[in-house]
């Protein structure tokens, strides 16, 4: 079977490119569901983060206050601090589900969808971690693939994404400002495409339409099959 990490900045289209590749036939699991998942009550990672964060960021209804938790993390500079309780467990939630893949599927591709997989690293190495298996992705991934659009792109379409999930209340431009300018200060914490790009098994531009996104996603399939095929 053959692994692999699937990553590309906030808005870079990467989940476009993980539902693709399911349709095509790869096994495809999405960190950022995992991450919820853990993050609702009755859960460990649910528990840690009220911790380690107090009362605050607890709605009245138990859940997290996803957005209290957000400004703490990227306004108030302790994304480390959450990425430190959430990464570990979804990692090793990643790792289980790999092998279930690989039991049932001994020549399938299995995708994990994660928009920190360069940045895991960093942080791991940031504290001091070289021999955490956080530190160590090439242990984890036989492949890894990049998906790159430039900023302008990116922040559109993470602007386009929010506004339509809160479709039905009034917008200006002012909520749009707003919402861009919180995609680029997240951009900011993450690794530049660049970076990414250099480390890559794989890299898809994102750049154009749909259709040539499509077309550049069957021809990595093709690849990523043919080795699967032939991996132990």
């Amino acid at each position: 079977m053959l692994r692999v990490g699937l990553t590309g900045g906030l808005g870079s289209g990467k989940s476009t490119v993980a539902a693709m590749l399911r349709e095509f036939g790869a096994e495809v699991t999405e960190s950022d569901a995992l991450g919820r998942a853990m993050m609702e009550p009755g859960h460990a990672v649910y528990d840690e983060i009220v911790k380690h964060f107090g009362p605050e960021v607890v709605s009245a209804d138990k859940r997290l206050n996803r957005a209290r938790l957000a400004e703490l993390a990227f306004r108030g500079g302790r994304l480390a601090e959450l990425n430190a309780i959430v990464h570990p467990p979804v990692i090793e939630a990643q790792k289980r589900w790999m092998e279930q893949v690989a039991a049932r599927n001994p020549h399938g591709v299995a995708v994990v969808e994660s928009a920190l997989i360069f940045e895991v690293v960093r942080d791991a190495l940031a504290r001091g971690e070289k021999n955490h298996p956080l530190a160590d992705w090439r242990k984890r991934i036989d492949r890894v693939v990049v998906v790159t659009a430039p900023d302008d792109a990116k922040v559109a379409r993470y602007a386009d994404r929010v506004l339509a999930s809160a479709a039905g209340r009034e917008q200006d431009a002012a909520d749009r400002e707003a919402i861009e300018a919180d995609a680029r200060r997240r951009l900011t914490h993450q690794v530049p495409d660049a970076e990414k790009a250099a480390q890559a098994d794989y890299v898809i531009d994102n750049s154009s339409d749909i259709a040539a996104l499509r077309a550049r996603v069957e021809a990595l399939w093709q690849r990523l099959k043919a080795e699967s095929n032939k991996s132990r």
